[in-house]
């Protein structure tokens, strides 16, 4: 059974927020999803190629991996091409590294042990180089959700601090490196910081607050680093938080002028996923057996389907209706789909002078996000 740690790597940006928060979700189960599974898939395939490229495993090896791989039914054929992006990506690290110091050690999948800060501390490093003066960790993300970036990225400083443990006795390491790479948002993010900088909120920051989580001790505080924890439904401190809206002291006009309107905008998207969380929440209780005064459970809507497609369309072509009336003329699957069908390179090969991106539609977001400002083509006419 795989052993997981009371204060995770993954969830640090969360228990160093919100101390007590890691205890607190002991309480709820640890679920996974499709989605983590397809990343722990591609992980594996991003292990193998790497080993085959630096020597670790022969190509027979690999291909007797590879097949096994093949074979799960999250695997799609653009899952070698994203992965691609992420290998190359490590094997130039590896050159330039190679370029400093000419017997550098590389790790893959290289477990890491950052106890000396964070009680029972432990993770892996997806991919480590350690050179003189600079250390390296690459993390792969095949995620798409949000770009993840790596500059002051908890998950990653836990990992090097793991790695500085491990190798500091073999070379003098000045700086870290921590480089994040989404390859199916074309997202690659590097940070580099100072090795003492790092050690020092190490022992001022970090291990302070990671003995208050261990302990479930500190206050909670609510923000976005909620939106994965098991206790977000019902965590109280974020209910509160949310609640703000609705006290918010509006003046007497009778209208909203735009500071209210900007006050409601910058609370709207954290109450809206509250609200549902909260809604999926009491539903998976409900289902259970659980009551909430004043809700029920009923059957929602559904659409009628066919049984039988090939059955109905014999029966109609019987009945004298010709096949270009009852069949819709056929659609090209979506591009998202036909990629994992083709494969993004071969697609790309073969139908790339064919695909566009047109401009997005406007959308409203904070002003610290990093897209640059709407500009319409009727806009740039005017």
């Amino acid at each position: 059974m795989a052993q997981h740690a009371i204060l995770s790597a993954s969830g640090a940006s969360r228990w160093l927020a919100c101390p007590p928060s890691a205890r607190l979700e002991q309480g709820f189960p640890n679920t996974t999803s499709e989605y983590a599974q397809e990343g722990t898939l591609a992980h594996e395939l991003g292990e193998q190629v790497l080993k085959q490229k630096l020597g670790c495993i022969s190509i027979k090896e690999f291909n007797k991996e590879y097949k096994t791989i093949k074979k799960n039914k999250l695997y799609t054929p653009d899952m070698l091409d994203y992965i691609d992006t992420y290998i190359d990506t490590c094997m130039e690290k590896v050159s330039e590294a190679k370029a400093r110091t000419p017997d550098a050690i590389f790790r893959i999948e290289q477990k890491l042990d950052f106890s000396e800060w964070v009680p029972d501390g432990f993770g892996t490093g997806d991919f480590v180089i350690i050179a003189d003066e600079t250390m390296e960790i690459c993390d792969l993300k095949y995620g798409k959700g949000v770009p993840v970036s790596a500059a002051g990225n908890k998950q990653m400083m836990l990992y090097a601090l793991g790695a500085i443990a491990e190798f500091s006795f073999l070379y003098d390491i000045e700086k870290v490196k921590m480089t994040i790479i989404q390859p199916r948002l074309d997202n690659i993010s590097t940070n580099e910081v100072d090795a003492n900088e790092l050690l020092k909120w190490a022992e001022e920051i970090l291990k302070p607050t990671a003995q208050l989580a261990f302990k479930g001790e500190g206050e909670f505080c609510a923000g976005d680093h909620c939106q994965f924890c098991r206790a977000k439904a019902v965590c109280r401190a974020r209910a509160n938080k949310n609640m703000e809206l609705a006290q918010y002291d509006f003046q007497d006009p009778p209208t909203l002028d735009n500071g209210d309107i900007a006050y409601i905008l910058s609370k709207a998207n954290e109450l809206i996923k509250w609200a549902k969380d909260v809604q999926d929440y009491a539903l998976e209780q409900a289902l259970q057996g659980e009551e909430f005064v004043g809700f029920k459970v009923v059957e929602g809507r559904s659409n009628r389907k066919y049984t039988d497609n090939n059955k109905v369309a014999k029966v109609l072509i019987a009945s004298g209706y010709p096949e270009d009336k009852i069949y819709k003329p056929k659609d090209l699957e979506e591009l998202t789909a036909m990629e994992k069908i083709v494969g993004k390179k071969k697609l790309n090969q073969l139908i790339g002078d064919y695909i566009e991106k047109p401009q997005g539609k406007p959308v409203l977001v904070p002003e610290n996000d990093k897209r640059p400002v709407y500009n319409s083509a009727e806009a740039d006419f005017k």
